[in-house]
């Protein structure tokens, strides 16, 4: 008799605060396969202090990687890339649902779940996210757009590096960021890019968001840069918006209109039961 396993929806819900915090990690035991579109060149960590409820002075730290190759780069939460392996190493070995929610708990704190991949293809940039699991993958391809950058004269120091000050207002946010022409990459963290050297730290006008390059480091050795999103659902812009907004206004509806047979619990620190959280604060990098 072929194994089935079952779809189990964790929400851990944090009754303490005033907004309610959770994850919800699913596992159906399904795979999607990874290409090799590039090889990276150069490896960058940058740490990201945001907030994702703009109501509250609640904020988050995430480290994020930035790989870079000579073709495209990928932008990703290595805080997120390590939770993933954590919850799929528990489904493969079928660890008990106590001890995914634990380990849920330590490693599912990941803000900023999509992947960001510059040049790719050619002429334009894609854009991965994962709603609720596998109940959601999505691909939204888009023409890459470059921001228009105004050049100040300002310096500073970051990692040894001198850098020089630039603004620009790209995707509804004014940006500022800091770049260093000693680091010959136009890149920079998410769809930041375009400048004469490499981005080390930007943040929005808002002070929503904030990227500070914490290390970099040159790939002597073969280090693939994978893709994994042609299995995704290709959505545009407008949809990819749509869904995240439906997810974030019922999370509990959402999951339990795509698929009916996924068990959801539902529980406060004491393990009791605990009302399903709605409208939820959403906060996103790239503004309508």
């Amino acid at each position: 008799m072929k194994k089935q396993i079952l779809l189990t929806a964790m929400l851990l819900i944090t009754a303490a605060t005033a907004c309610a915090q959770f994850n919800i990690k699913i596992g159906s035991g399904k795979t999607f396969r990874k290409d090799t579109i590039d090889q990276a060149v150069l490896m960058v960590q940058y740490e990201v202090d945001g907030c994702t409820d703009t109501l509250s002075e609640e904020r988050f730290q995430e480290t994020m990687m930035l790989e870079i190759g000579k073709k495209c780069s990928k932008f990703y939460s290595y805080t997120k890339y390590v939770g993933d392996s954590v919850f799929a190493a528990d489904i493969a070995n079928n660890a008990s649902q106590e001890t995914m929610i634990e380990h849920a708990k330590q490693f599912g704190k990941s803000k900023l779940n999509e992947q960001t991949y510059k040049r790719y293809p050619v002429g334009k940039v894609t854009t991965l996210d994962e709603i609720a699991g596998d109940i959601n993958r999505l691909r939204c391809e888009e023409p890459e757009e470059c921001p228009q950058w105004t050049l100040q004269t300002d310096t500073a120091t970051i990692l040894s590096y001198l850098c020089q000050k630039a603004e620009c207002v790209f995707k509804g946010r004014r940006w500022i960021v800091w770049y260093s022409p000693e680091i010959s990459s136009s890149e920079g963290p998410w769809k930041l890019f375009g400048l004469p050297g490499l981005i080390l730290k930007a943040e929005d006008n808002r002070g929503h968001y904030l990227f500070t390059c914490t290390g970099m480091e040159q790939c002597h050795s073969y280090r693939p840069i994978l893709f994994n999103g042609k299995d995704y659902e290709p959505v545009n812009r407008k949809a990819y918006n749509k869904i995240h907004e439906r997810y974030y206004a019922d999370p509990v509806g959402f999951i339990m209109g795509n698929t009916p047979n996924v068990r959801i619990t539902i529980r406060d620190n004491q393990g009791n039961e605990a009302r399903k959280p709605k409208n939820i604060a959403h906060n996103p990098l790239e503004l309508d």
